[in-house]
């Protein structure tokens, strides 16, 4: 087995969090590569549910979330029963038709802020994107281009707020680095490099978003 496949099995052994639900969340600042992680992670856990917070956020409301979540998605779960929620558009500002999150064995929640707080008693497991806000947020301006430079520095300030009122990454039970090709994952929050570390994915080269 690959180092992903092997955090992957120990992932599957851990205790259910949400009712039946092992809920894993992926998070980390905007442009650090949650969504290409969380979608290779799902891939060797025999495609595992992703729930992408961007489709929970909306423009009125980066962070105000909680409540949808908790009630279209975690409560549901927590009863071993299908959530039910209406995915954001971010181009035409509206709520679209309504996606299903099955109650699987394991079930990913990636997005900025996903280890927040209100979230945690539902966790399994809280894997942080380690890669510095300036960085992470240069790579998203770069993705998405100069018409969103006005998105980027509301969504920008927005973040900082949030991750000052409630930061994730100390309560991150592993930090995972991106390197020129795959992962290191580092167990336990503060883990500093060199220290208890596997590279994973080293066969395909990674997107940088």
């Amino acid at each position: 087995m690959n180092d992903l496949t092997r955090h992957a099995a120990r992932l599957r052994t851990l205790p259910p969090s949400c009712g039946p639900v092992r809920l894993i969340a992926v998070d980390g600042h905007a442009g650090s590569g949650k969504s290409t992680f969380a979608a290779r992670l799902a891939g060797v856990l025999d495609d595992a549910p992703v729930l992408h917070l961007d489709d929970l956020a909306s423009h009125e409301a980066f962070f105000g979330w909680t409540d949808r979540l908790t009630e279209q998605v975690v409560e549901p779960l927590s009863h071993g029963n299908r959530a039910r929620y209406e995915p954001y558009d971010w181009t035409a500002r509206s709520f679209g038709p309504p996606r299903i999150v099955e109650p699987a064995p394991v079930v990913l929640v990636e997005g900025v802020g996903a280890g927040r707080r209100a979230l945690r008693p539902f966790l399994a497991h809280l894997l942080w994107m380690d890669l510095p806000a300036g960085e992470s947020w240069e790579r998203g301006r770069r993705r998405d281009g100069p018409a969103l430079t006005t998105f980027w520095d509301d969504w920008t300030a927005a973040e900082r707020a949030h991750f000052s009122a409630d930061p994730s990454r100390p309560s991150a039970d592993a930090l995972v680095r991106q390197l020129p090709v795959g992962y290191e994952w580092l167990e336990g929050p503060g883990t500093t490099a060199g220290a208890n570390h596997s590279v994973t994915q080293r066969d395909h080269p990674e997107s940088p978003y």
